[in-house]
């Protein structure tokens, strides 16, 4: 039994929405849950940029699974995995499900595009993936698991490829005959109009199919609008991720311009600060425990196992 996968079907099920934030460590997954989220996104940009690498299929699943657990771990709140195209063809989904399942992951999500993907805001064509063929990745990842909490979200391409709104609510169509739990309608124009004429249209006939969005460029709009237009999740992807490159590259500028780290200082958080979000002050409480235990059997000249 998952316990946050529940956790996580139940928001989806019981809230007017699921806010999600995207992290690509533990530290920003535990930064996230502070901040009052109600889940995290294992973003596939922020783990490929914590290794160096583009977001274009070039880490395996092993890396992005080990990156996923680690925030896992780190939180109480569940984690929806962003595992791109699947990491290959259907038998690579299908352990791809035993093992993020395994693990305790809530949810994973995988785009309707072909092999190797390419991020979705890099300019130049996508190829969307034939639409029967990712249909059976949906059906085999939802055959594979074995929590009825689990979930699969299958995340929709085709604004992002210029395939337009019936493509779209074909997908869709298809992906939740599939199985789909849900259904990330993916989008980079500069306004929601694309999303919303697509929850329209698409709830005139499937209202229990939750609706996702990623408003990453259409970034005015509110979380009240997104409701009205019954969106039941939004992930905030890659926030986390802009905003420390961002303040990491003043400060670190900084410090190389002036000759001192004096006058960042009130820039940057205590090392204190640091101490409390993972956890020293417990590992020290223990430690000043088993060190007071140490020395109560010293004294009586016992073994700890006496």
């Amino acid at each position: 039994m998952n316990k946050k996968s529940e956790k996580l079907r139940d928001a989806l099920y019981t809230r007017d929405i699921v806010k999600v934030v995207g992290a690509h460590d533990a530290l920003s997954a535990i930064i996230g849950e502070n901040a009052g989220f109600d889940a995290i996104w294992a973003s596939g940009l922020g783990i490929s940029a914590t290794h160096g690498v583009p977001d274009a299929s070039i880490l395996n699943m092993t890396e992005f699974l080990e990156a996923a657990e680690f925030m896992d771990q780190a939180t109480s709140i569940p984690v929806i995995a962003d595992c791109d195209t699947g990491f290959g063809e259907v038998n690579n989904v299908k352990r791809m499900i035993k093992e993020y399942e395994r693990r305790g992951i809530a949810a994973v999500c995988i785009e309707d595009k072909q092999f190797p993907k390419r991020n979705s805001f890099l300019s130049g064509g996508q190829k969307l993936a034939d639409i029967n063929e990712f249909s059976t990745k949906i059906e085999i990842a939802k055959r594979t698991q074995t929590t009825d909490s689990f979930m699969v979200i299958a995340r929709l391409e085709s604004f992002i490829a210029g395939a337009g709104l019936e493509d779209a609510l074909k997908r869709a169509k298809s992906y939740t005959e599939a199985g789909a739990d849900a259904i990330l309608v993916h989008s980079k124009a500069k306004n929601a109009e694309e999303v919303f004429s697509f929850s329209e249209r698409w709830l005139e006939e499937n209202k229990s199919v939750p609706l996702i969005v990623v408003p990453t460029t259409y970034n005015q709009v509110q979380i009240e609008e997104l409701i009205i237009h019954k969106f039941k999740m939004v992930i905030y992807a890659n926030q986390a991720l802009r905003a420390s490159v961002s303040s990491m590259q003043q400060v670190l500028h900084n410090i190389i311009h002036q000759g001192t780290s004096k006058f960042i200082e009130d820039e940057v958080a205590e090392v204190k600060k640091v101490f409390n979000l993972i956890g020293t002050d417990d590992l020290n409480q223990t430690q000043q425990w088993f060190d007071g235990r140490l020395d109560q059997y010293k004294r009586l000249g016992l073994g700890m196992n006496s």
